[in-house]
């Protein structure tokens, strides 16, 4: 079938949905179903006697059950007073949502779960999705698929992203049969959501004030003001609203507006000059492999809102901008608002740069940049690859399981609202467009030799104390650490390397390395790692590691992983790492460190440079020192380094196969030094000195 022909056919049912739309729903006996089900009555109205009709806002109050047998097995509507299938009962407060999906008769709705005194938030797990209290039923308006939104994602998470998780279920309100919906978590900053800083009113000053943020390009039609413009490509008068969303319009600080705005700002303008630095360019301000991300879901789709509307970016404090979750993707894989003389999905387009919804420059921009482009290629190749979770046979896959599932709900979706027709119409027409879109992709994003095998650096995360014992003086939380050790006879240059994923924030400082076979800590708390360790951590990273488990990825700016170890607080990995005083510490640099048998709870005490390099063979003499040092050794030395106990080399020289000579330290400052030799038969020692005033 052609795309035309596909198009026609979205087209007669789109119009037909538009024609049914008019015609009153029927009362069905709606009595079980294979999905959840979900029975909200909101509490009655004083004034009129009748129960509250759901408003835009502000939420009215109510009850909800969720019937959801936990063996699986059908859920039937009487089960809503047997406590054993109810998966919630409890009081909640609900309005409408949405945009144009509003002014449908099938309504999208949001939901606040609540405690018994309709005002406080009652965090539940529902569904088996982590606990929270903020809700959505999204209707799944304008598409007769019933699942894009719930496939793409599906997809963004199976691709390694955060997007908000769903079930499906069928919902009655006030007794009233509503059909098909998704149960879905809101775009939130939790733990569990986007795990992120929450900021108050008072984050005013660095470095609180630099996260976290919620912002989205959006319509304003939700009645929150726009924060600020930004220009497109989209014409001359072509500009992007962008809004805040957390912190709220009404909450969000002048000081907080202005450095959430000024980053974008600054993040396009280094796009307008192509400034690709890894000191002060785009790569230093932005997440790249969530960019990357983003566009290949929104592309994968041809999301037609893609980068101008319900388009979000996140940022932590003292992490990087980051876009996404994805969000309201029903214009997509084809479909579009047919009815109202629109056809912009198309599987032949770049949607950064086609119609009206361009989004901000620097999406363009992006893809005009050499490097991005080549590891945006790269990432499509290896998602869309055979198994893949981009590949054809995968997406179809997952089609099918889905159509499976909900193709009971689909027979009463459409009698109670006429919108859906012949249901395996759409899922064909659908599968037909997402073949052609793959392999108008493969086409285009084929090039990327020039990133394939970019050099990875032997950096190994070898030590990690996530979950301190209290010490007398110290909060036990101040006293985590994360060790990285240079497995290697190089100086690794650590400008743009960073902690990925979000949980705690770190961003190595341009022009910092670590010499050849020396380990860093990076900790929680630098101040407090001094005064417990005796020395200086390399730096300081934003938040707490998780008590439970956290993946720590080390990455460079590029996004390509270094090296990563997912820990847990659990069997296999070593308990008594968990709060009683160990931390984990790599048995060989040389082992797996995903593996958690290459891991023991140690208790060995912490030092800036490795006991076993230290004092072997080498007399260092005065020591503590002022003005010079003097190394006696019975074997040639060749030539030595002198580093701070950060590790960054200071001083180096070469001794001229010498067994006796001075070296002049009069410029450092007073602190712990290390000195490195190394002698003409390969060995190295090193040395622990002191500079006094």
């Amino acid at each position: 079938m052609t795309v035309t022909s596909i198009k026609k056919i979205n087209l007669i049912a789109s119009l037909l949905a538009l024609f049914l739309l008019s015609l009153t729903g029927f009362a069905q006996n709606f009595t079980s179903s294979n999905l959840p089900i979900v029975i909200i009555t909101t509490d009655i109205n004083p004034v009129t006697g009748q129960p509250y009709e759901i408003p835009d806002e502000p939420k009215v109050p109510g009850n909800m059950k969720v019937i959801f047998r936990p063996d699986g097995s059908r859920n039937y509507v009487s089960d809503q007073n047997t406590a054993a299938y109810l998966n919630y009962n409890g009081r909640i407060g609900i309005e409408t949502r949405g945009s144009t999906s509003q002014m449908l008769p099938k309504k999208p709705y949001g939901l606040t779960t609540r405690l018994s005194d309709n005002v406080s938030n009652n965090n539940v797990s529902i569904l088996g999705m982590p606990s929270e209290n903020d809700w959505i039923l999204n209707a799944l308006a304008y598409d007769a698929s019933l699942i894009r939104d719930y496939l793409s994602y599906y997809l963004s998470r199976e691709i390694g992203n955060y997007s908000t998780r769903g079930v499906y279920c069928e919902v009655i309100v006030n007794g009233d049969y509503k059909g098909l919906y998704t149960f879905m978590e809101k775009i939130k900053i939790d733990t569990d959501r986007l795990n992120m800083v929450k900021l108050t009113t008072s984050d005013n000053t660095l470095p609180n004030l630099t996260g976290g943020y919620i912002t989205k390009a959006d319509k304003t039609t939700g009645g929150d003001p726009v924060a600020w413009t930004m220009p497109s490509y989209a014409g001359v008068n072509g500009l992007v609203d962008y809004i805040h969303e957390n912190p709220k319009p009404s909450e969000v600080t002048t000081q907080q507006h202005n450095y959430i705005r000024n980053h974008f700002m600054g993040f396009q303008t280094a796009m307008n000059t192509q400034n690709a630095s890894l000191i002060d360019g785009f790569p230093t301000m932005i997440d790249i492999p969530s960019f990357i991300d983003f566009m290949i879901i929104n592309e994968f789709a041809s999301n037609v809102d893609a980068y101008q509307f319900s388009t979000f970016f996140h940022k932590d404090r003292g992490g990087k901008l980051r876009a996404g979750p994805i969000w309201d993707l029903n214009l997509t894989y084809g479909n579009d608002l047919f009815f109202w003389g629109f056809d912009r999905s198309h599987p032949n387009v770049w949607q950064f740069n086609y119609s009206d919804n361009r989004g901000s420059k620097f999406w363009k921009n992006l893809y005009d940049n050499p490097t991005f482009k080549c590891y945006l290629a790269k990432r499509w190749n290896e998602l869309a690859a055979s198994g893949g979770p981009l590949s054809n046979a995968s997406v179809t896959a997952k089609i099918d399981e889905t159509v499976n599932l909900i193709s009971e709900a689909v027979q009463r979706e459409n009698q109670r609202w006429g919108t859906i027709g012949y249901h395996p119409t759409h899922i064909y027409t659908m599968k037909s467009w997402i073949l052609a879109r793959i392999t108008w992709l493969n086409t285009n994003l084929n090039n990327y030799q020039n990133c394939a095998n970019p050099g990875i650096p032997s950096l190994v995360i070898s030590k990690i104390h996530y979950h301190p014992k209290s010490a007398q003086g110290f909060s036990k939380d101040d006293l985590e650490f994360i060790e990285i050790t240079n497995h290697s006879d190089e100086t690794v240059d650590l400008t743009g390397f960073y902690i990925k994923e979000l949980g705690i924030s770190y961003q190595f400082p341009p022009n910092s390395f670590v010499v050849p076979r020396a380990a860093i800590r990076l900790a929680s708390n630098a101040d407090v790692f001094q005064q417990f360790y005796g020395f200086s951590a390399f730096g300081q990273y934003t938040r707490y590691l998780s008590n439970k488990s956290y993946n720590i990825v080390l990455s460079d700016v590029w996004g390509n992983i270094i090296d990563e170890v997912r820990y847990f607080d659990s069997s296999p990995w070593p308990s008594q790492a968990d709060g009683n005083g160990p931390y984990l510490k790599l048995i060989d640099l040389d082992l797996d460190n995903s593996l958690p048998q290459s891991w023991i709870a140690s208790n060995d005490q912490l030092v800036s440079i490795p006991e076993s390099e230290i004092n072997t063979g080498l007399n260092l003499y005065p020591n503590p020192a002022s003005s010079s040092i003097t190394l006696r050794s019975n074997s040639e030395i060749v030539s030595y380094e002198i580093l701070d106990v950060l590790g960054r080399l200071l001083i180096q020289g070469m001794a001229i196969n010498s067994t006796l000579f001075t070296i002049d330290v009069n410029e450092l400052n007073p602190d712990t030094y290390f000195l490195k030799a190394r002698f003409t038969d390969g060995a190295t020692s090193v040395s622990k000195f002191v500079i006094l005033n």
